[in-house]
C-alpha cells in the first residue's frame, strides 16, 4: 500500500508506505551520492523531474524540478515507487548509517563551541530532537543541529524542508521562538539547506 501526502513545500510530495523503509533518515540531493548509498534514490533520479529524494521511516519524500507540475508526474512516481517496494529491491545500502555517523562525528569534532557552551548545545539538540524533529518529519523533512556560536544556532534543513517557502516561518516563529523562550542565551536561529 502506498499513498501520497502533501508537504508544506509545493515542490515536495511525501509517498507513505505501510512498512518500514529505513530506520533513520537518508537525504539525497545529488545523484552521485544516491548511487553510492541508495538503489531506490538512484532509480528515482533517473526521472528527469526528480531533484531530491529523502527516505525516512515509512516514507519517501520526492522533491521535483519546479518546471514540472505534480499533476503530470505524481501518479507515475507513485506507481514506480509502489512497484519498486513490492519487488523487494534494495532501498538503502548496508553501512549507510555508520558512514553518516562517521561524517557527523567528523563534522561534530569541528563544531565550534567553547566548554561553557557545551551545556547549551546539549540542551538545544535535545529541544530540537524532542519538539522540532517529530513535527518536521510529519511534513516529510528533517532538521539537524549544525553549530552554536555567540547566541546564534545554525541548523540544516533536509527533505521537504529544504527550499520550502514556509520553512522560514517555521524557523523564525516556531523554532527560534521556542529556543529563545527556553534558553535566553539563544539570540537567533539560522538555516542552511541540506
Amino acid at each position: 500500500m502506498l499513498y501520497t501526502e502533501q508537504t508544506p513545500n509545493p515542490e515536495s510530495l511525501k509517498y507513505v508506505s505501510n512498512r518500514m523503509l529505513y530506520k533513520g533518515t537518508a537525504d539525497f540531493q545529488e545523484e552521485e551520492f544516491a548511487q553510492e548509498w541508495s538503489p531506490l534514490a538512484t532509480a528515482l533520479f533517473e526521472f528527469p523531474y526528480v531533484k531530491g529524494v529523502y527516505i525516512a521511516n515509512n516514507f519517501v519524500t520526492v522533491t521535483k524540478e519546479f518546471n514540472y507540475g505534480w499533476e503530470d508526474i505524481m501518479l507515475n512516481l507513485k506507481s514506480f515507487i509502489k512497484e519498486y517496494l513490492e519487488s523487494e529491491k534494495g532501498i538503502i545500502n548496508d553501512g549507510f548509517a555508520e558512514a553518516m555517523a562517521k561524517i557527523e562525528e567528523e563534522r561534530g569534532a569541528s563544531y565550534d563551541y567553547s566548554e561553557e557552551d557545551a551545556d547549551t548545545v546539549n540542551k538545544i539538540k535535545e529541544l530540537i530532537d524532542t519538539y522540532v524533529r517529530p513535527a518536521v518529519e510529519m511534513d516529510g523533512g528533517n532538521i539537524e543541529f549544525k553549530k552554536y556560536d555567540q547566541g546564534i544556532v545554525t541548523v540544516v534543513l533536509q527533505g521537504s524542508c529544504s527550499g520550502c517557502p514556509s520553512s522560514t516561518v517555521t524557523l523564525k516563529a516556531g523554532i527560534e521562538g521556542m529556543l529563545k523562550r527556553m534558553l535566553p542565551q539563544v539570540k537567533e536561529v539560522v538555516a542552511e539547506m541540506g
